[in-house]
């Protein structure tokens, strides 16, 4: 995975004109990581990437989506699967790749114990979740409530406001993720 992250951050910020210096500067990032990054040598945790993501108008659905749509339809074997290396937390992201919808699914395990954290952004505003527990027990920390989730749950909110994803179980926790990009629906409905 460390391949694909470093071809695909070469890509957006070559895409968006950014130098390495604006990018560590628009993200926190130190420049020498962004290089190490872009060149195969480091793989990024969760929150690195998410603000990389950030200072480059992208989700983290976005960083692994592919460029084209090859087809509708997306085989569990061809799908992005990363692996954050400071929590052990992993990604699959599910939804077929290039296409028009507003709806990403991602599927992620969280080992016990663990926790990612995803500061407030800018960039993220309007950009909405579901978060749904399928298995485990999940502490959802968005900007001052702090929710439990058990399995069957769902909490709906935006992302750009920060969040904490912690397993306060004893097994790991798998929850799904559906991103609404675009238009954030209007309250009542």
């Amino acid at each position: 995975m460390e391949e694909f992250a470093a071809r695909r951050l070469r890509a957006l910020r070559a895409e968006s004109g950014m130098t390495l210096e604006a990018l560590a500067e628009a993200s926190g990032v130190s420049r020498a990581m962004i290089s190490r990054i872009e060149r195969g040598e480091a793989s990024p945790t969760a929150v690195l990437l998410a603000r990389l993501c950030a200072a480059l108008g992208q989700s983290l659905s976005s960083f692994f989506a592919e460029e084209e749509a090859s087809s509708p339809l997306q085989r569990r074997e061809e799908q992005h699967v990363w692996q954050d290396p400071e929590t052990g937390y992993v990604r699959r992201a599910v939804s077929p790749p290039g296409t028009a919808s507003p709806v990403d699914l991602v599927d992620v395990t969280l080992p016990p114990g663990k926790a990612v954290r995803f500061p407030p952004q800018a960039s993220s505003a309007g950009i909405m979740q579901h978060v749904w527990v399928l298995d485990g027990r999940l502490e959802l920390s968005v900007a001052d409530a702090v929710f439990t989730l058990e399995e069957g749950d769902c909490l709906y909110h935006e992302i750009g406001r920060g969040h904490v994803f912690q397993n306060i179980g004893g097994k790991p926790v798998r929850y799904m993720v559906a991103l609404e990009h675009g238009r954030r629906r209007q309250k009542g409905m």
